[in-house]
């Protein structure tokens, strides 16, 4: 075992520059594959992370409903029939949409998408706007969410100054009361959070018995099973009753099934996948045609084709190893770099990491598979 490593180790190290081509294929192809399962992660996380801080276990939607962007809204009286169930501890509604938002430096116009919730029983369980809930108790007051894009203005920057900051939303003038944050997703680049009334004056068409979204929070010790299946029965077939867990599916199924993005995304792993593949393919290669006359002799010296394949697949799994590090070094850089700018939720996970990992030994080993058909023709007769 320690006799073939090292001859695999002694060939591939004989010529330094195609080992540093090889390896930077590798890591290039590892780049290409971080970088699409990276935003492909952030594609979903970002989608769910509005849902994730909704206090609540179960949610009640229109069922002609498809995301978070194309929600259809149903009667608040529907959510309330809910309470008449054991096991239901409270309910709340949910307003929201998108709306205008005019950048107070430049004037321009862009669209952001706003929360409305009960500030008597805030349902939005992040620390700043529970903190700032009393600000959202007064008519035209908004919270801003400082992870929102630049497009926006330097609204985070003014309101630390302790400057005083009114704006346009939706043709109504408002005031900017705290922040606190949320983040972006490839569907919201801003997020505004406020009341039920001040959402209502806003939109004006919109009916107060309407909603978006209706969470139910359930008493300790109730079972979530059972109390799905009986919302399920008990209220119409006006709503779609869906525990918290598979309204992550639903928001998640819309983004990978509906739009492009996910399709997009394991299109890049594949043809990251795909270059890797070819270029160690070309190295093992041409390293197997370079020392066919080698090979030739061991097969005469009693070495078998399994040992010689051996050989190569340990050449391919070192390739593997060599190139995968500098590629999960430079696939962090990216990963902070790509943050910073789009604002995404961009994390390196393990889960991540170790599927790069796989996917570059596998395509290391089926570069190796296929350049040691090479050794067929390493036959002992034609070389003495």
């Amino acid at each position: 075992m320690a006799r073939k490593t090292s001859l695999a180790w002694l060939q591939l190290t004989r010529k330094k520059m195609r080992l540093f081509v090889a390896l930077a294929g590798i890591g290039f192809a590892d780049i290409l594959m971080f970088m699409q399962m990276g935003f492909n992660e952030s594609l979903f996380e970002s989608a769910v992370s509005f849902y994730k801080n909704l206090d609540g276990d179960i949610a009640l939607i229109n069922p002609r409903s498809t995301s978070v962007v194309d929600m259809k809204t149903f009667s608040q009286r529907t959510l309330y029939k809910s309470l008449g169930l054991n096991g239901v501890k409270s309910v709340n509604p949910v307003y929201f949409g998108f709306t205008s938002w005019r950048n107070l430096q430049n004037r321009q116009v862009h669209n952001i998408f706003i929360v409305g919730v009960n500030p008597n029983n805030n349902v939005l369980k992040i620390p700043d706007i529970e903190h700032n809930i009393d600000k959202i108790s007064l008519l035209d007051v908004v919270l801003f969410d400082r992870g929102s894009r630049k497009e926006f203005g330097d609204i985070v920057d003014d309101f630390n100054q302790g400057k005083q900051i009114t704006t346009e939303v939706g043709n109504r003038r408002v005031k900017v009361g705290g922040v606190f944050e949320l983040g972006t997703s490839f569907a919201i680049n801003g997020t505004i959070a406020t009341s039920d009334l001040t959402f209502l004056r806003i939109f004006k068409n919109r009916q107060s018995g309407l909603i978006d979204i209706g969470m139910i929070s359930l008493e300790p010790g109730a079972d979530k099973k059972i109390v799905l299946e009986q919302l399920r029965k008990y209220l119409p077939k006006s709503v779609k009753v869906l525990s918290k867990e598979e309204l992550f599916e639903f928001e998640k199924d819309y983004w990978h099934s509906s739009t492009p993005l996910g399709f997009i995304f394991g299109l890049g792993i594949a043809i990251g996948f795909f270059v890797g593949t070819v270029i160690v393919y070309q190295i093992l290669y041409t390293e197997v045609s370079d020392h066919l006359p080698e090979y030739a002799t061991l097969k005469a010296m009693g070495y078998t084709n399994n040992y010689l394949l051996f050989v190569i697949l340990r050449e391919a799994l070192i390739l593997a190893i060599l190139g995968y590090i500098p590629g999960f070094g430079f696939a962090i850089f990216q990963y902070n770099l790509a943050r910073q700018i789009t604002l995404l939720p961009m994390i390196m996970t393990i889960d991540i990491a170790s599927k790069v990992l796989i996917l570059t030994v596998l395509m290391c080993s089926i570069s190796g598979a296929i350049a040691v058909r090479k050794l067929q023709s390493a036959d002992p007769a034609d070389i003495f």
